[in-house]
């Protein structure tokens, strides 16, 4: 018998103490299922703790980010509120291993979503919708993992900034995007790059949290998945991305 308790202890150990960890597990070791019970013990533990779930993200959504990092299905974390970073405020890379940040695109939920619901359907949930950052940081030695290691590690999330809130109706289908580093671009794009259009991946999120027993519930931000490559972040940058017609999100690495 595996003890997938002592796995969740262990990635729970690496993310809160910012700790790199080896590759413990492999796809060939590790069933999805049995990861994604990993992920919701590690999380479980930092509820615990006094954190409190706020949502969930969406992952490898974008071919670019499939290549990136070598696997080739979506996957999806929880999201709590020690997670947040202030639009506009800092981050403290003493908290990260080896952070990444990739531009998304957020949803409010007003109503429950969960199951196989139509693109009209998951809409229809939406409170409103805002551009954001994602910071991944996968707590694998090296960036390297399988599949099942990133799932079991909350599929690599560790924070998110949102920036203004906006209609739901606003057409978020392919919208261009341009992210700087310190003013200078490191990453164009557009956010059909995320499954061609981001409310497939509101449509995928309530399908795949179902099989885990949850649901997408209002209030709950869900992020759509990176529109581009993560790029990676270092003491002292300051992050902007520019979305077409929603506005900016940016925020500042602390020195």
């Amino acid at each position: 018998m595996k003890n997938l308790a002592n796995f969740a202890e262990i990635v729970d150990e690496a993310a809160r103490t910012a700790k790199a960890i080896p590759q413990f597990v492999g796809d060939d070791e590790m069933t999805l299922d049995e990861a994604y019970a990993v992920q919701a013990m590690s999380v479980s533990r930092r509820i615990q703790r006094g954190e409190r779930r706020v949502g969930f993200k969406m992952g490898l959504t974008s071919r670019v980010k499939m290549e990136q990092v070598g696997v080739s299905e979506v996957i999806w974390g929880r999201l709590t509120d020690a997670m947040r970073v202030e639009e506009g405020g800092v981050l403290d890379m003493g908290g990260y291993v080896h952070p990444r940040v990739e531009p998304e695109i957020a949803y409010l939920m007003k109503k429950p979503l969960s199951g196989d619901v139509s693109p009209m359907e998951a809409l229809a949930a939406v409170e409103a919708v805002a551009p954001a950052l994602e910071i991944i940081d996968s707590r694998y030695e090296n960036f390297k993992f399988a599949l099942g290691d990133v799932v079991a590690d909350n599929s690599s999330s560790s924070g998110f900034v949102v920036g203004g809130w906006h209609a739901p109706e606003t057409d978020v289908a392919n919208l261009g995007i341009i992210m700087k580093f310190d003013g200078r671009p490191v990453e164009i794009g557009s956010t059909a790059a995320i499954l061609g259009n981001p409310i497939r991946s509101l449509v995928a999120a309530a399908r795949m949290v179902a099989r885990s027993s949850e649901r997408l519930e209002p209030g709950y931000i869900v992020l759509a998945g990176g529109a581009t490559a993560a790029a990676h972040l270092a003491p002292g940058v300051h992050v902007s991305c520019e979305f077409q017609n929603l506005g900016d999100v940016e925020f500042r690495v602390a020195d």
